[in-house]
């Protein structure tokens, strides 16, 4: 058995630095896109841009026209739980995030 050969390029301990204790809700950060989308699309369009998807892919991905997905981030057409089951699914989240 051939011995390790490679050395690990730290050789001393590191200490990440703490951030600040002050937390941020959420929903006070992202006032503007909830305002343009509605909470439940600004969730679509950003765990969609988080996953490095266009409209067209996402929209293939669960089987339904580009159309909707634009309407769904846009707040003009609403999630069913069918719908927010598969995004859901296809995400690995909660459901009633797009609800």
């Amino acid at each position: 058995m051939q011995a390790h050969t490679r050395k690990h390029h730290i050789e001393k301990d590191v200490v990440a630095e703490k951030k600040s204790d002050v937390m941020v809700d959420w929903r006070s950060t992202f006032t503007d896109l909830i305002d343009k989308f509605s909470e439940a699309g600004a969730t679509l369009r950003g765990l969609r841009m988080r996953e490095g998807l266009t409209q067209n892919e996402l929209a293939q991905e669960m089987g339904i026209a580009q159309a909707n997905i634009s309407k769904m981030e846009h707040g003009k057409r609403l999630i069913g739980k069918a719908m927010a089951k598969k995004f859901a699914s296809f995400f690995h989240t909660d459901y009633r995030i797009f609800l």
